[in-house]
């Protein structure tokens, strides 16, 4: 089983299971394949799948497109071109590209809003977007395992240059960390970084070691490896990689591995708990993540099973997020009030050592914004309103104070909701319409004071 094979639109049929299935699942894989990127191994395959639960089951759900991704006109335009006699390849990437186009596929501002500058030039590669962290992109870790059906960052796996982050200048992001002493964090991050080689993660980690930066205190790897993939710390060439952890704690830098665990069928593998061994035994940690998603796991069980697992192998629950305004948003997502239920169902359910997990969030261009949940005030309609939060903002100074929304049973995003109080804007509207108006990268670590 440790021999990597993956499958996507071009060989997925050679799959044994798959053609047990019905003709329209594997016509619908086809079909919307085509808009959001498709690609699964042999491991979540074989080993995470249950083939007698399709198309209910969760796995599956989560690697391979299903109709219902597609809004309907998306879907039947997708299908018309497929099946037109005459169209050629690149006809049908068109229409591919122009539904991608609808799907609002950078949101949040990421590629207008986040990146950062040096010396006036655009580090394309890179994100800046929170005071203390900075996001890198590194080339070649700009793929995964396998993609999630519901992926907010779907667009760097289209091939549509434009819409990808990616930074191979090492040099550069050392020299941005130097000037930028704010910076804290550095998180790695695609795609996957651990699709890359165990030469080129050096390549990138060892310089910033090198350059002895004094305010670069933890390194971050955003991964879904252990989940898709958990062969990558346990073949022969993994030891490389598990030495060169162990160098980055014993420079004294915190290494946090920011794991994506998305239903508890991914932690109960003997493979993923030896993984998860090998990796703590280096002295990094690893903090675990998820988005709530319907079809995937929107249950309170679910949730607390999955946060005692991540417990009991030694993980920390981080964050439960809500599904971003891009791709098949609306095929996943809850309304906010829902996913606030769920994770208050879920909470209950767990000891405190489960309970370091932050949520529902909202990865919003303003910053994480948390949802408290429901206060009742007789006095405005309806008798009760949403209570939020920053857990990071653009500006510090916005996070951890409580502001409030009218209550929207129905309401999916940050941007769907209305003061609550009689209010025009939220408090810090006019200070991000500013922020805006300026462009943040031209904005100095004083700005945010």
């Amino acid at each position: 089983m440790n021999t990597y094979k993956s499958y996507a639109l071009q060989n997925f049929k050679q799959i044994p299971q798959i053609r047990r299935l019905p003709a329209e699942i594997v016509r619908d894989i086809g079909v919307v394949g085509r808009v959001l990127p498709f690609k699964t191994n042999r491991y979540v395959v074989d080993e995470l799948i249950d083939w007698s639960n399709i198309p209910e089951d969760p796995m599956f759900v989560l690697t391979f497109p299903q109709r219902g991704m597609l809004h309907p006109e998306h879907y039947k335009e997708m299908a018309e071109a497929i099946n037109k006699s005459k169209a050629s390849q690149s006809e049908i990437r068109a229409t591919a590209n122009r539904i991608r186009a609808r799907l609002n596929p950078n949101p949040g501002g990421q590629m207008s809003l986040n990146v950062p500058e040096l010396d006036g030039h655009k580090l394309s590669g890179m994100q800046h977007k929170y005071r203390e962290t900075v996001l890198f992109f590194p080339s070649g870790g700009q793929t995964c395992h396998a993609y999630c059906t519901f992926c907010f960052r779907w667009p760097q796996f289209t091939g549509i240059d434009e819409w990808k982050f990616a930074m191979r200048e090492t040099e550069l992001l050392a020299e941005y960390l130097r000037r930028h002493v704010e910076v804290t964090d550095l998180l790695f991050t695609g795609g996957d970084p651990f699709t890359m080689s165990n030469q080129k993660v050096a390549a990138y980690v060892e310089p910033l070691l090198d350059a002895g930066l004094p305010n670069l205190q933890t390194i971050r790897f955003g991964t879904k490896a252990f989940g898709y993939w958990p062969y990558r710390f346990l073949d022969e060439n993994s030891d490389e990689l598990l030495r060169l952890f162990e160098r980055i704690v014993g420079r004294g830098i915190n290494l946090a591995i920011m794991a994506h665990f998305n239903h508890p069928v991914e932690l109960t593998t003997g493979a993923v708990r030896r993984a998860l061994q090998r990796v703590r035994a280096t002295g990094a940690q690893i903090r675990t993540q998820s988005p709530i998603l319907r079809h995937i796991n929107a249950q309170p069980d679910l949730w607390a099973e999955m946060w005692r697992l991540q417990v009991n192998n030694n993980c920390i629950p981080y964050y439960m997020f809500v599904p971003r305004d891009t791709g098949a948003q609306h095929y996943f997502a809850l309304s906010l009030v829902e996913a606030w239920d769920i994770f208050r169902k879920a909470y209950q359910q767990v000891s405190g050592v489960c309970r370091t997990v932050r949520g529902p969030s909202m990865s919003c261009a303003s910053g994480k914004v948390q949802v408290l949940g429901l206060s009742e005030v007789p006095s405005v309609p309806g008798g009760k309103v949403i209570v939020l939060r920053f857990l990071q903002g653009r500006n510090p100074d916005w996070v951890a104070r409580p502001f409030f929304a009218e209550y929207d049973e129905r309401a999916l995003w940050l941007n769907e909701l209305k003061p609550a109080f009689g209010a025009e804007k939220f408090f810090f509207e006019d200070e991000l319409k500013v922020m805006f108006n300026t462009g943040i990268s031209n904005l100095t670590a004083g700005d945010f004071e």
